[in-house]
């Protein structure tokens, strides 16, 4: 089991940009698919943003499509959420998520994931 930890939140302006980022260690998330979830005050966590095991391929939530991006370096055990022109409703606590026998069908939901950080606030306000 990885352990993952967040870091880059922070609070900025409407239209700015800001990147997140998620390390693993106690093991490499190599044959992990990796993902990204937020939740907002008062609301239910939902899908940001997907990466798959293998094949390179890439998920997003309908919210966020187009000003988002996920990457992963298996190398350095890193999965990163690029945040661009970013709205006040995309503040939340954004958790990155690793699982195993997450496939493509499964990638949006967060109960397919195992292993999850603790989170980093993400504050969107002028």
């Amino acid at each position: 089991q990885v352990q993952l930890s967040e870091s880059g939140g922070g609070l900025v302006q409407p239209g700015a940009s800001l990147r997140l980022s998620c390390v693993a260690s106690g093991g490499s998330l190599r044959g992990y698919a990796v993902g990204w979830f937020r939740q907002a005050l008062g609301k239910e966590r939902e899908f940001v943003a997907g990466y798959s095991r293998n094949g390179g391929y890439t998920y997003y939530g309908d919210a966020v499509k187009g000003r988002f991006t996920i990457s992963r370096d298996n190398e350095k055990n890193t999965v990163d959420l690029q945040m661009n022109s970013l709205k006040p409703e995309d503040a939340a606590v954004y958790y990155c998520a690793a699982g195993r026998g997450v496939i493509t069908s499964s990638i949006r939901n967060q109960n397919a994931y195992g292993n999850w950080g603790q989170g980093t606030q993400v504050t969107v306000s002028s």
